[in-house]
């Protein structure tokens, strides 16, 4: 899914945080609260998403960067999600659906329709162009998930890019009805370890959680890691601590069991979790990289292959509202051009005026 705000601010993401815990003073573990954000995603075909990361109090969950929680919303009587292309530069994209199905396309070949239980990974490096939309035609009347995105480390910056999806992902499923399975990484639950095949290059892990009123469910877990549940239905307490519905719940490094209960309401949620990620990013737009630089190059690059059709006076067009079509040659440029989608690729927005100055790592 692209960032589709037309003022999207310059982050500059870094391991730690200043947040508060929550939990009994003195007790361990503390679980951080994060409450999120509602953004608008602009053009005509609007749609709000719920944002928990990036934020000031927290920018990174290991290299998870980013998170929008979606729906359920109704596709029935619309055209449902439309994303036009647009491009990516030193991230991976995670699309996980609770409901509902969604096409991808890209611009090194890949036509994937990616469904509940199912991943679409796809990783940029030096840069790719996607598109995201609901199929056509028939199709599931719902559409609920999350969007999340991945930091690539900086030895992956410049690699070529490429697309898995993933239609078997390990899951274990307890006697009560208990459900968790993984996404990119691993975990054990029960004596039992679920590995995904999915590529990674930090470590790294993602799972969904279900859990039927009343229950739990312990997961082993690497302690090097920082985890981190986002909630999307139910009474979900992690580490003991209740988690509200689109919050993310966080914990630091040094646990290795971690547990997710259900209240009077059954639960599902996604774990995230990861090493804390050693390096700082700056995050604009669809762009990840390590300088203002970094993000102007590859934003100068994207809108060098996007010729705007000048039909109503505007510099540039909002983003989703059409008025751009692809400049002669695109297909053989960086991020090269993405076929079958039926309509013009997204225009960046404009880069603020300010130059985005690296500052210490918070702790």
């Amino acid at each position: 899914m692209s960032n589709l705000e037309t003022r999207p601010r310059e982050e500059l993401c870094a391991a730690g945080s200043h947040a508060p815990s929550s939990g009994t003073p003195g007790t361990s573990p503390r679980v951080e609260i994060l409450d999120h954000r509602q953004v608008p995603l602009g053009g005509t075909r609007a749609m709000d998403v719920r944002r928990t990361l990036p934020q000031r109090a927290r920018s990174l969950v290991g290299a998870w960067c980013f998170l929008d929680h979606y729906g359920p919303d109704d596709v029935s009587t619309s055209d449902g999600m439309q994303v036009p292309p647009h491009p990516h530069t030193g991230l991976q994209t995670v699309s996980w659906l609770f409901e509902g199905e969604i096409l991808h396309r890209d611009s090194v070949g890949s036509l994937q329709t990616v469904r509940p239980g199912e991943l679409n990974l796809m990783t940029a490096g030096r840069g790719i162009s996607h598109s995201e939309e609901s199929p056509a035609g028939l199709r599931p009347p719902l559409l609920h998930g999350v969007q999340l995105w991945v930091a690539l480390p900086g030895d992956r910056l410049g690699d070529e890019p490429f697309f898995e999806h993933h239609g078997d992902l390990p899951l274990w499923s307890g006697p009560g009805g208990e459900r968790v399975q993984v996404l990119v990484g691993s975990l054990s639950v029960g004596g039992v370890e679920l590995r995904s095949t999915a590529t990674v290059f930090t470590p790294l892990v993602g799972a969904q959680v279900d859990l039927p009123a009343g229950a739990s469910v312990q997961v082993e877990v690497d302690p090097r890691f920082e985890h981190a549940l986002l909630v999307d239905a139910g009474d979900a307490s992690f580490e003991g601590v209740l988690v509200p519905v689109a919050s993310l719940g966080y914990v630091e490094p040094g646990r290795s069991v971690l547990t997710v209960s259900a209240g009077e309401r059954p639960v599902r949620a996604v774990l995230i979790g990861g090493e804390p990620f050693a390096e700082e990013i700056v995050m604009w737009w669809n762009f990840v990289g390590r300088s203002h630089d970094d993000v102007a190059a590859a934003r100068a690059d994207w809108m060098a292959q996007v010729e705007v059709v000048q039909d109503d006076g505007a510099d540039v067009p909002v983003p989703g509202e059409g008025g751009t079509r692809y400049a002669a040659g695109a297909s053989g440029r960086r991020f090269g051009e993405v076929v079958g989608y039926d309509g013009g690729p997204l225009p960046a927005p404009v880069l603020p005026d300010i130059r985005l100055v690296p500052r210490r790592r918070p702790v």
